[in-house]
């Protein structure tokens, strides 16, 4: 199915509920390329010549899903160290299954109990799932339909939305323009969203910009899927904030106005499962991080070893970030996790990260500190951890200390620059 404009009105801005205009509520028509397009030969995993690499820089594999998801040995880059791959017989962790109905009819009973869960879990691992949390099931629905027309599309054609160096938005295949070793076995398409009143159309004219006026459609309804996981971020957010005792509405005032991202992930089928990953282990940098995944594949890893993180009907998995750990004083946890593939279908996932406003300082709370609890993380911004983990470190379990310590001796070198003048 294509990305072309739906054989009928466009919606208006009137309209609140575009993603009822696409399938499975009406057919669209195929998508017409702007030139010829071929797939690529099978022994085309090569250098990329679009990507302008410097002489200096080892040569770039391309990732074409459409080839490689066949192909028995796969590249080398993809392959993972022996004490990182994905094991067999992992088991399913049983997490708190959290029913919001009750906190966003306001009783306060239900409100209460809500958070005693919400704090136990990410105080021992930071995840936990949600049902009954105001999402319209139709907009998940057409979100997922078009994540899977975009990576559908022939590789030339989703380039047109290439990943540019040191940015996080854009296409992605593989990070191979960032990584030349333990690459990821995935493709992403993530794009930026802004709480401000003056971006109300910032995803819309994303799409329109980079991939043309066909594309508006699409705009509208990720702007819509991100303004629901805006409003469910900072209901969320009350909630933590009761969990850790502070004033209920202390983090979702913190984050009106945030600058946040949607990533749309694609795990193709890979023939050699057991030797790679979807997504190397990382904590999210982000603030909080709330997932809808159609299949297994998210592991976690807790007590010492790895699990399962199976998919709950009409449920969102929702884990906290290394940001809002340091707003917590790492009272709450950023727990490792992986994306696994397999060699039968493709997965595919919606992960919204919230994040602070760019410029916004970020330091716990007065109530989150005293003697036996001093202040454990620095004052930073969100811009400078993300300029860090785009330019200078590679996210994994130690990305918050790692950024820690280099912030650390910025600020120092800073200190002793002001004291030679």
């Amino acid at each position: 199915m294509g990305f072309a404009e739906p054989g009928t009105t466009t919606p208006t801005k009137k309209n609140k509920k575009p993603w009822l205009f696409f399938p499975p509520y009406q057919q669209t028509l195929p998508l017409k390329f702007s030139k010829p397009t071929q797939s690529m030969a099978t022994d085309c995993i090569a250098l990329n010549p679009s990507l302008h690499l410097a002489k200096n820089e080892p040569e770039q594999v391309v990732f074409d899903s459409s080839v490689l998801r066949h192909v028995s040995a796969i590249p080398q880059a993809f392959v993972w160290p022996d004490d990182e791959r994905p094991t067999a017989g992992v088991e399913v962790l049983q997490m708190p299954i959290v029913d919001l109905g009750g906190f966003l009819l306001g009783d306060p009973v239900a409100c209460e109990e809500t958070a005693r869960i919400v704090g136990e879990a990410c105080e021992k691992h930071g995840f936990f799932l949600v049902k009954n949390h105001g999402v319209d099931p139709s907009l998940i629905a057409a979100a997922q339909q078009l994540s899977d027309c975009f990576f559908d599309m022939p590789l030339i054609e989703k380039q047109r939305a290439q990943r540019k160096p040191g940015q996080n938005c854009g296409y992605s295949s593989a990070f191979t323009g960032r990584f030349h070793s333990r690459l990821p076995w995935k493709e992403t398409l993530t794009f930026a969203y802004s709480d401000s009143p003056n971006c109300s159309e910032l995803v819309e004219n994303y799409f329109v910009g980079i991939m043309g006026d066909g594309f508006r459609h699409v705009g509208k309804v990720y702007q819509e899927y991100c303004e629901a996981m805006n409003t469910l971020s900072l209901g969320i957010m009350e909630i933590l904030g009761t969990s850790l005792g502070v004033e209920r509405e202390h983090y979702k005032e913190f984050f009106k106005g945030n600058d946040s991202v949607l990533r749309l992930n694609f795990y193709p089928p890979c023939q050699k499962p057991d030797v790679t990953l979807g997504t190397g282990p990382h904590c999210d940098p982000t603030s909080l991080t709330i997932l809808y995944q159609d299949m297994e594949g998210l592991q976690v890893f807790v007590d010492g070893k790895w699990w399962s993180v199976a998919p709950e009907p009409e449920t969102f998995v929702v884990n906290i970030g290394d940001t809002f750990m340091a707003l917590s004083n790492g009272r709450f946890k950023s727990c490792l996790h992986r994306a696994v593939v397999n060699s039968e279908v493709a997965r595919k996932s919606l992960a919204f990260f919230l994040c602070p406003e760019k410029n916004k300082l970020v330091r716990a709370p007065n109530e989150l500190v005293d003697n036996e609890h001093p202040r454990m993380y620095p004052n930073f911004t969100w811009s400078t951890l993300l300029d860090f983990t785009q330019k200078h470190y590679r996210a994994d379990m130690n990305t918050l200390d790692h950024f820690t310590q280099w912030l650390q001796q910025q600020q120092q070198q800073q200190q002793q620059l002001n004291n030679s003048n």
